[in-house]
Formats: C-alpha cells, sequence, structure tokens
C-alpha cells in the first residue's frame, strides 16, 4: 500500500527548493497512492493539489487546506463526496471518472461559496435520469459543470422541477447503493477463491496434495531451459485468462488489477536481481593449466613490441566515460587480465615481463587503458661504430673545447695591441685647385702627365678616353 511520505512531497516540491512549509503547488499524479493523508499538517498553504490517477477511496485529511482554490482527483476510486467543508477558497473541483453513485452528496458542497468548476463526467451518477438539473438546482454558486456554462434560463427551469427531480435522483441511488453491495459480494468471493486456487497450486508444486505422475517425472527429468519455458508458457496463460476474464469495473477491480500488475512487475525484477546475482562463470584458465585470450567486452585493442624500450604496451579501447573504478588490471609473468565491470579481457603475451615494474595509465581525452609490462629478459644492444672523420672531427672538438677551458682570458689595456682605427685619417687630403669635380680632374691628369719622366705626347695615338 503506497502513502503519501514527507520524502515524496520533498522530491515533488523541487521547484520550492525542496521546501514543503511555504508550498502552493504540488503535482502527486501517478504514483498509485492508496490513501489521502499528512498534507493537511505539511502543506498548509497548498494552493493547487493534483493527485489524478491514483486509487484514493475516500476524501479526507484535506480540511485544514484553507488556502486550497484546485484539487484535481480524478480517476481515482471516490464513490462519495465529502469532508470538503474546511476549504473555504475552493474554486475548481475535478472528480472525472470515479466511482461517485450518491449524487445527493453534493449537497456538502454548498458550504464552498467560492466554486465555480465541478467535473462529474465518468461517474456512474452522471448516468442517472435529472443528474444536470438536480446538480445545477443544488449548487446555486456554480457557474461551470463538465465544461458547460450554466445559464440562468437553465437554473431557473432546474429549480422550479427541483422537489420532483429529488425524488427520482433518490430512487436511482438506492438502486445503485444495493447493485454495489451485490458487487462488493462478487468481488470479496471471487478474491477468496483466487486465493484457494494460489494456495493450492502452491501446494501442488511442493507435492503435498498428490505424488508426482509419470509424466510430471519425466518432465522435472528434463534440463533447466526446458523448465524455464514450461513456466514462461505457464505464466503466459495466466496472463491471458486473468485478461480475458470479464469483469465488471469497480474499485475493486481496478484495485485489483493494480495489484496484479504490482506481483508480475515484482516477480520480473526478482528474477532480474537474480540474474544480476548468479555470476557468470567464464574459463579462464583450463584444467592443464593453459591461459586462454578472451575479449568478453568486446573492446578494440592494440599490442606494441616497443623494442627500443624494451617492453610491451598494451592498449585498451575502454568506453571513454566508463569510471575508473568499474575497470581491475592483473598483470602476470606470461599474460595480462583486465576486468572492465566484472567481463573479462585476457591475453597471453609473447614474452614474459615483469609484473611489479608495470604500470597502467588511462587517458583524460580518450579513456583509452594504456597498460606498460617491461620484458624479464634484458637486451644488450651493440655499440654503434662511429667513422674515423667524425671520430677526428669530435676529438679536435674536444681538445679545443678544453684549451678554451684552461686558457685564461685578460682583458688587455695595451692601445698599441687593441686600437680601434682612426676614422678621420682612412682618406687622404688632397690640394683642391678647382671648386669642382669638372675642374679636378684635367688638374689630376695635368698631375699624372708630370708625374710621369718617360711620357711622350705622339698625335697619332689616338686619345685613351
Amino acid at each position: 500500500m503506497v502513502r503519501i511520505t514527507e520524502d515524496l512531497v520533498r522530491r515533488r516540491a523541487e521547484h520550492n527548493n525542496c521546501e514543503i512549509f511555504s508550498l502552493e503547488e504540488i503535482s502527486l499524479h501517478q504514483q498509485e497512492i492508496e490513501k489521502l493523508e499528512h498534507l493537511d499538517k505539511w502543506c498548509r498553504d497548498l494552493k493547487i493539489l493534483y493527485l489524478q490517477n491514483n486509487l484514493i477511496p475516500k476524501i479526507e485529511n484535506v480540511g485544514k487546506l484553507k488556502k486550497l482554490e484546485y484539487l484535481n482527483v480524478a480517476l481515482n476510486n471516490i464513490e462519495r463526496i465529502e469532508n470538503l467543508e474546511g476549504c473555504e477558497e475552493l474554486k475548481k473541483l475535478d472528480l472525472t471518472a470515479n466511482f461517485i453513485g450518491e449524487l445527493s452528496s453534493i449537497e456538502s458542497l454548498k458550504c464552498n461559496i467560492h466554486l465555480k468548476e465541478l467535473f462529474l463526467v465518468g461517474n456512474p451518477c452522471a448516468a442517472f435520469e435529472g443528474y444536470r438539473q438536480f446538480v445545477v438546482a443544488t449548487l446555486h454558486q456554480l457557474k461551470y459543470l463538465d465544461s458547460k456554462e450554466i445559464e440562468r434560463s437553465e437554473r431557473i427551469k432546474a429549480l422550479q422541477n427541483y422537489p420532483e427531480m429529488k425524488w427520482k435522483i433518490r430512487e436511482q441511488e438506492q438502486a445503485y447503493l444495493l447493485k454495489r453491495a451485490r458487487e462488493k459480494e462478487e468481488a470479496q468471493r471471487r478474491m477468496q477463491e483466487k486465493k484457494d486456487e494460489k494456495q493450492k497450486q502452491m501446494d501442488s508444486k511442493l507435492g503435498f496434495d498428490r505424488p508426482d505422475s509419470p509424466q510430471e517425472k519425466a518432465t522435472h527429468a528434463e534440463g533447466d531451459g526446458e523448465q524455464e519455458r514450461c513456466k514462461t508458457v505457464e505464466n503466459d496463460d495466466e496472463d491471458r485468462k486473468f485478461w480475458e476474464e470479464p469483469t465488471p469495473y469497480t474499485p475493486e477491480s481496478r484495485l485489483e488489477t493494480h495489484r496484479y500488475i504490482e506481483e508480475k512487475r515484482r516477480a520480473k525484477d526478482n528474477i532480474r536481481e537474480s540474474k544480476k546475482r548468479e555470476k557468470t562463470t567464464w574459463t579462464l584458465v583450463t584444467a592443464e593449466g593453459k591461459v586462454l585470450n578472451m575479449n568478453v567486452p568486446k573492446l578494440h585493442f592494440s599490442l606494441k613490441d616497443d623494442e627500443e624500450n624494451n617492453q610491451i604496451i598494451l592498449d585498451l579501447a575502454v568506453y571513454r566515460h566508463l569510471d575508473t573504478s568499474l575497470i581491475d588490471v592483473d598483470v602476470q609473468p606470461t599474460y595480462v587480465r583486465v576486468l572492465v565491470k566484472g567481463k573479462p579481457f585476457q591475453l597471453v603475451l609473447p614474452e614474459e615481463v615483469k609484473p611489479d615494474s608495470s604500470c597502467a595509465k588511462r587517458s583524460q581525452t580518450t579513456g583509452h587503458l594504456v597498460v606498460t609490462m617491461p620484458k624479464a629478459k634484458e637486451i644488450i644492444l651493440a655499440k654503434q661504430k662511429v667513422p674515423a672523420s667524425t671520430k677526428q672531427s669530435v676529438c679536435n672538438t674536444q681538445q679545443k673545447t678544453t684549451r678554451r677551458s684552461g686558457q685564461v682570458e685578460k682583458l688587455e689595456v695595451d692601445p698599441s695591441k687593441y686600437s680601434f682605427p682612426d676614422v678621420t685619417k682612412i682618406i687622404q687630403e688632397k690640394e683642391r685647385t678647382g671648386q669642382g669635380p669638372i675642374k679636378l680632374q684635367p688638374q689630376k691628369v695635368t698631375d699624372v702627365k708630370k708625374s710621369c719622366v718617360d711620357f711622350e705626347n705622339n698625335e697619332d695615338v689616338p686619345p685613351l678616353i
């Protein structure tokens, strides 16, 4: 039996920071609630309350909700309108698809002077002759009944025929109550028969009623798979019988259907849990001691032989968003085993490795698991031959470096050894006879002619320039 708990109310009050004392609206629909309680103590400021599609048989424990404006209890097992006198601000009441047969119980809503909308469609009372006229004449404050506006002329006519209509409604109520009494007796009888039948089935399975027949012994001798198949067939037959059996639509049948579905759901959950508990056993090592390769999680992997570093590297493509706590690595000298969510990945190594020196790391980007395993046999690599020219150059470089490091360089102050050239004496000064380059050129020629002693001026020879 599902009840309204504080934890349930707080979970449904997330929009109010899980605070229930100041809660003004809450939705508790489709929670399989079988009793309405505690809300009048925990949530005094409620204005809107949704309780549709539950198993509530009676309206109760809401009289202290003085600020309640809208109450929705559609699709429940309510048979009578009651205990709403304290809801002084109630404006809208939804009782769609319940089992209200006592239409005269709406007289209790006369105290709710602010009630404007009422929904009774889908109830047995809605099929009574004169149902709408009786409700309109009884509740003067109503403006809408079953989503249809009540006109002034309709109310006047209903009030004119009210005494006669009231008497007819009383008669129909009595007939319905007698019918309900018979339905309750029939429901109790059927429930008792089912209990007895179930008890007989339990006794027959345990072997209390009769010894096993040869057919049953043969059936018991078969494998577990056959037994499971038979159980599945029996369950299917039981389900078919339950759903095909005609039953009246009553609060008892609705409750029975709910409990049957709940029982089946729990049975499936138990089977699922039992299968989870029964861990599948995988053969990782044969009886002869041979280690087998296995990839139950079906992960991509690569095995690399790193000869330079003398190690073996395993790259296992573990799911990127898988939590590292669900991974277990076991490195042995001849094989490596990785458990991913309990599913083994096992690989035989080509060479023997050192388990103590091995390490496992996980990539933060790809999620891959990288297991580095140094080899047990150390390999001594031969020295590479260096060419003579390279060797000689290396030796010269080393000698120069040694000399430089051994010689102490001092700062020389003697200007004769380290002196900067005089920039002013780079070009020698020459006497200028003219003011421009045109006058200097012929002067240079004459100077050259004067300087040359053996110069003979031959007029037949053309000038060089």
